[in-house]
């Protein structure tokens, strides 16, 4: 009896990776066991970046608090832990959010915390 391949199915398959390759440089697009491993490689960066990207927003929302509450006189903790005992909860993006693109709003918060 002949040995029976699926060859459709196995082409398609490294069709559907090659594709998924374009635009890499050199033979990472187009060898077929060098693309696989760049692709499966590819694969673990975004899984790992995806949390990476909440921790640089993260930081990048407290940099653009502590500039703001330092214009207004304030350090980022002691704002901060003002925030707590007013009891005003309000997360970091937003704070920073408000910092850069509403100044008034901010200097508002930024004096119930000073009290």
């Amino acid at each position: 009896m002949p040995r029976s391949v699926n060859h459709v199915a196995s082409r398609a398959k490294r069709k559907r990776i090659l594709k998924l390759t374009r635009g890499y440089f050199g033979a990472r697009k187009n060898v077929w066991t060098v693309a696989k491993n760049t692709w499966e490689k590819g694969l673990t960066y975004a899984f790992r970046d995806r949390r990476n990207k909440k921790r640089n927003f993260r930081a990048l929302w407290i940099q653009r608090i502590n500039a703001g509450a330092r214009m207004e006189g304030l350090s980022y903790s002691r704002l901060m832990g003002g925030l707590k005992d007013a009891g005003i909860e309000i997360n970091r993006k937003v704070l920073a959010d408000l910092a850069m693109n509403n100044p008034e709003a901010f200097k508002a918060i930024v004096a119930k915390a000073k009290k």
